[in-house]
């Protein structure tokens, strides 16, 4: 029997610019969340977006950013990914201990230990998806087992205690920045390498997401997986793409936490996985599965470390940001579900 023709990648004119339109849906996330960054920067007195902070919290939500985006794939396909934080420590460890092992240095080195990160992740990616497309089986479940397991190896391999590199070749991948010179006269050091690989993953995920057939894929299934399976979409083999991206994410921040610290910890990433989750729902990835996008992810992002930044500035408690953060992922799903009625009622 011959495939059902599946719909063009790229979304209509008439969708994208109608009320609950992928490209009304990110304007209107990107206008909120600037609004927001406008009301913290004054109650900070404006310190909030002196350059040299704006620097420090692009660095900080680096790694956050990087694994929502990853984890933005994985929700928008109704699934979720609770092993990242995990995955963060094993691959930051069984980088250090590669790392340590071979006899070569220098660039060699860290291409060689770049893969080996991005492989280990994405092999625990395609163990989060196996169960999931061949078995049915929750993806609360096999997830929540590979954090785990995940975790439990990380302490194993390091036994317990962190791995410190042997050489200096990582500090400049770690700490390093780039056009200082240019940047000098306005009071920033430069721009963070690790902001570098941010930018050029949310712009190559971005891509795969919104203009190829199996960013397509992604959508449809998480809009409804038995419409997408008539329509011919291999929705197996794009679940588990969807999971394989997220562990590679979750790879590349291990590996760049590694080379910040100069050592690999079996407890680094706790809870990062939580952090991922709000970030992504926060830029208006439903957890229904068939909404989000990578700028509105990056601008949710943005919008906890700032909210974050703010509230060190302003001297508040850890405990009292935990309240305020919780407060501010319970609005960002209320008002989800509020346009989805009104959009229903029209």
């Amino acid at each position: 029997m011959s495939e059902i023709p599946v719909p063009p990648v790229n979304p209509t004119p008439a969708h994208r610019f109608s009320l609950g339109g992928p490209l009304v849906r990110t304007v209107a996330v990107s206008i909120g969340v600037l609004l927001a960054v406008l009301v913290l920067d004054a109650f900070t007195g404006g310190n909030l977006l002196q350059p040299s902070n704006i620097i420090n919290v692009l660095r900080q939500i680096t790694y956050n950013a990087i694994l929502a985006i990853g984890q933005t794939f994985v929700i928008i396909t109704a699934g979720i990914d609770l092993s990242i934080g995990s995955l963060v420590s094993l691959t930051g460890v069984s980088a250090a201990l590669f790392a340590n092992a071979v006899p070569f240095h220098g660039l060699p080195l860290i291409v060689a230990t770049v893969l080996v990160a991005a492989l280990v992740g994405g092999l625990a990616g395609l163990i989060n998806a196996l169960p999931v497309v061949r078995l049915g089986l929750p993806p609360f479940i096999t997830t929540l087992a590979m954090m785990l397991m995940a975790r439990g190896l990380a302490y194993h391999l390091a036994q317990g205690v962190p791995i410190a590199l042997n050489g200096s070749d990582f500090n400049t991948l770690g700490t390093g920045y780039v056009l200082g010179g240019l940047s000098a006269p306005i009071g920033i050091p430069g721009i963070p390498i690790a902001v570098i690989w941010l930018a050029v993953i949310a712009v190559l995920l971005g891509v795969l997401l919104r203009r190829t057939r199996f960013g397509r894929y992604i959508y449809a299934i998480g809009g409804n997986v038995e419409a997408a399976r008539l329509a011919g979409v291999a929705v197996g083999r794009t679940t588990t793409g969807a999971y394989v991206i997220s562990g590679m994410c979750a790879g590349i921040v291990g590996l760049l936490l590694m080379a910040r610290f100069s050592s690999g910890s079996p407890q680094t990433g706790t809870g990062y996985e939580l952090q991922a989750i709000a970030a992504a729902v926060v830029g208006g990835t439903s957890l229904m599965g068939g909404r989000g996008t990578i700028v509105g992810t990056f601008a949710g992002a943005l919008l906890i470390g700032s909210l974050y930044n703010a509230m060190d500035l302003l001297h508040l408690e850890s405990y009292t940001q935990e309240v305020v953060l919780g407060g501010v992922i319970l609005l960002a799903v209320i008002a989800d579900e509020l346009r989805k009625r009104f959009l229903v009622s029209r």
